[in-house]
């Protein structure tokens, strides 16, 4: 069991890439906290999670709101008795088209969920790793923050900041023994903002455009980057911080 008996909170993993984790995570010995918006999504998560043998918990948080996430760690921490990582997954997208067209709202949603969500969750969890004695953050960006997609201007630029960000807490954290890394995913037609990504359904041909842009010649899956997340929250990495995973099939070489 690679994370046995962490405490680990999974924001987003109600559904796609942020299910994968909690689930891979979860199968490995760690003590989930499955967070999303969505009760429904995360409910069922957790009874998954529950009736293959693992441990997890649903926490209804809005991540661009303080109070809800403090009171998500505070439940982590009451519940299995610390924190040792965090896996911020959440995010959102404007849909895919000209910079111009995005409204301020969307701008503004697209900068909370991928961002600000980030802050927050460090304002409130640093604490609890440091008293832990450590821990591990792991901030889910994108390739588009390395290699950016026209039409996706202002996503593309919240996932830069997500990098940038990590790696600058890493640098900050460190002498807690606090690690923090993150993973930058290539497009999946099977997320639930995929149709966002792509401009519209994610028919044959916007299915080929982005296809032809990956080397290894496929999408990613959420198992691919949950085998990331698995490795950086495990006792393996204990001595990789700062550092960004692409998890792209060769896409931004």
């Amino acid at each position: 069991m690679r994370v046995s008996n962490k405490s680990i909170i999974v924001t987003g993993a109600g559904n796609g890439i942020g299910e994968g984790i909690a689930k891979r995570l979860a199968a490995e010995g760690g003590k989930v906290i499955v967070n999303d918006i969505n009760e429904a999504g995360g409910q069922r998560v957790v009874a998954e999670i529950t009736a293959a043998g693992g441990t997890a918990a649903f926490f209804k948080a809005d991540v661009t709101k303080s109070a809800e996430v403090k009171a998500m760690v505070d439940e982590a921490v009451r519940l299995y008795g610390r924190l040792d990582v965090v896996v911020n997954n959440a995010g959102w997208t404007h849909r895919n088209r000209p910079m111009l067209e995005v409204s301020e709202d969307e701008f503004d949603k697209v900068y909370a969920i991928n961002m600000k969500s980030i802050y927050l969750s460090a304002i409130h969890a640093v604490p609890a790793l440091r008293q832990a004695g450590g821990g591990s953050i792991i901030n889910i960006a994108s390739t588009a923050g390395l290699r950016p997609r026209p039409g996706l201007t202002w996503y593309n630029g919240s996932k830069g900041a997500v990098i940038i960000t990590s790696k600058s807490m890493a640098a900050e954290l460190g002498p807690d023994n606090i690690r923090v890394n993150c993973i930058n995913p290539v497009f999946n037609p099977d997320t639930g903002l995929a149709a966002e990504f792509a401009g519209g359904p994610v028919d044959d041909a916007r299915r080929a455009k982005f296809l032809a842009t990956i080397p290894l010649g496929r999408f990613s899956t959420a198992l691919d980057v949950a085998n990331a997340a698995l490795y950086l929250a495990s006792e393996e990495a204990s001595f990789i911080s700062g550092v960004c995973i692409e998890v792209d099939g060769g896409r931004c070489v």
